[in-house]
């Protein structure tokens, strides 16, 4: 295989960039809108629970819970703008900065919830790119139509990358554990179903009936576990072949989906599939409305 050739940055229509940033923006504008009540009521909680994670450490202790609300709301503003494509060359990278903190002050009470790293990975590329020049308010506001470019295409490399680069740490975390690789076995991955459907019936909430059925079957978890290794580890390879990633970026989203069903945990962003769009020549869709 030609790993250059591989690797090289294709041109890409303006408009799959543009039609990606709209299904990224207006994802997390539904996100961030659903937790606005949630997110009033985290930062009134004891101040003992705070320990800042990422740009939130330069923080020695939480901010007035009015001015966290107000910056909660700001954020939903630019969240809007930038899935419009309104005035990116300032929203994009204000919107990048301000999601980055929304989602790491929430990330700095009690809990840290990992699958936010995506969505925030894939905004800042989007934030920092020319996201907006097709399929936004920018584009109606200007008579240039772009022409597929390179540099229509290098964000949505980087994004996959960025992707990429997330599974394969979450593969290295595995073999790199006490099981190592015989985390394959899939013992730890079947003891992992049974100890979290137990802390959900202690904690009043139910385990997912698929637990229940499936846990007899050892053989299962192997195949689950070794699965879930070789789309991890292998990640990178997607990046090398197309229709490779394709499918490698299809297998994730039925493995998040797979998760949701056996163990009632959801991947938001990942069982979306907006995720997993810059594998995918979204732009296609937008043809289909023109000729309609």
């Amino acid at each position: 295989m030609n790993f250059g050739k591989a690797l090289a940055v294709a041109a890409a229509p303006a408009s799959r960039l543009g039609l990606i940033r709209a299904l990224v923006g207006g994802y997390t504008l539904y996100y961030l809108a659903k937790r606005r009540p949630m997110l009033r009521r985290l930062v009134r909680t004891d101040e003992s629970l705070f320990a800042p994670v990422g740009p939130v450490r330069v923080l020695r202790e939480p901010l007035p819970a009015p001015v966290a609300d107000r910056l909660n709301d700001v954020t939903l503003v630019t969240t809007a703008l930038f899935a419009l494509g309104a005035g990116h060359r300032v929203v994009g990278p204000l919107h990048s900065a301000l999601l980055t903190w929304t989602l790491s002050y929430r990330n700095s009470w009690s809990m840290i919830y990992h699958n936010d790293n995506t969505l925030v990975l894939h905004t800042l590329v989007l934030g920092a790119s020319r996201a907006a020049d097709a399929a936004s308010l920018d584009a109606l506001a200007g008579r240039a139509r772009p022409v597929p470019h390179p540099r229509y295409g290098w964000p949505l490399r980087l994004m996959n990358a960025s992707s990429s680069a997330a599974y394969l740490l979450a593969g290295i975390a595995k073999v790199a554990g006490p099981s190592g690789w015989g985390w394959a076995h899939g013992d730890g991955l079947r003891r992992q179903v049974a100890v979290d459907g137990v802390r959900k019936e202690v904690y009043g909430s139910s385990a997912a009936p698929a637990a229940y059925a499936l846990y007899r079957h050892k053989h299962l978890f192997t195949g689950f576990a070794v699965g879930s290794l070789v789309l991890e580890l292998g990640a990178p390879l997607a990046l090398l072949n197309r229709k490779l990633g394709k499918l490698w970026a299809l297998s994730m989203f039925g493995l998040h989906w797979g998760i949701r069903v056996i163990m009632g945990i959801k991947f938001r962003y990942q069982m979306s599939g907006v995720s997993f769009t810059p594998w995918f020549e979204v732009e296609r869709v937008l043809r289909l409305f023109r000729r309609g």
